[in-house]
C-alpha cells in the first residue's frame, strides 16, 4: 500500500479551525499524483500521449475531526480498472498521528483524449503499468456500467 504524509497548513483548515473538505480532496489528488509521478507515469507521459485524467465522483465518509499542529497519513489502493484502463477507481483511507483512521475516500474517473475530448483506454505498454500495481483485497474489473452505479443523471433547469 502506497502512503503520502500531509503537514497540515494554515489555509487547510476551515471556520471550525479542522481539516477543510477541501483539504480532504487536494490530499487525495496529491497522493494519486504521487504514486503515479514516483512510478514514471507523469506529465511528460500524459503530454505525449495528450491525455488526462477525469473523475467522475468522490465520496469521502468522515470518523473524526483533524486539527492543525499534527501531519496526515493518505494510503492509495488500486481498487478498480477496467480491461482498456479507461476506468480507473482508488481507495483512500486518512490517518491521524496515532495511526487512527480519520476519514475515508473513493474516486472512480477515466482517461479523456485532450484533443477530442472523449474518453480513451491506456496504450498497452501504460496499462501494463497499472496491471503491475499492488490492488486491493476486493479489486473489480470495471465496466462503463460501473460508472452509473450511483444512478446520478444530469437535470438541466427548464427555460
Amino acid at each position: 500500500m502506497y502512503f503520502k504524509e500531509f503537514e497540515i497548513r494554515w489555509n487547510d483548515l476551515d471556520a471550525n479551525r479542522h481539516l477543510a473538505n477541501k483539504a480532504y480532496i487536494e490530499f487525495a489528488a496529491h497522493t494519486r499524483m504521487s504514486f503515479l509521478i514516483e512510478r514514471g507515469f507523469d506529465h511528460h507521459l500524459l503530454d505525449k500521449l495528450n491525455i488526462g485524467p477525469v473523475v467522475f465522483y468522490e465520496h469521502i465518509y468522515y470518523f473524526k475531526e483533524v486539527f492543525a499542529g499534527k501531519p496526515v497519513r493518505v494510503s492509495l489502493e488500486l481498487s478498480g480498472l477496467s480491461e482498456d484502463g479507461m476506468f480507473f477507481e482508488f481507495r483512500h483511507n486518512y490517518y491521524d498521528y496515532k495511526g487512527r483512521n480519520v476519514a475515508h475516500c473513493e474516486i472512480m474517473g477515466a482517461w479523456i483524449d485532450l484533443e477530442t475530448r472523449k474518453l480513451i483506454g491506456l496504450p498497452e505498454d501504460v496499462l501494463g503499468f497499472l496491471n503491475e500495481q499492488d490492488r486491493s483485497e476486493d479489486f473489480r474489473v470495471l465496466t462503463r456500467e460501473d460508472t452509473r452505479r450511483h444512478q446520478k443523471r444530469p437535470a438541466d433547469l427548464k427555460a
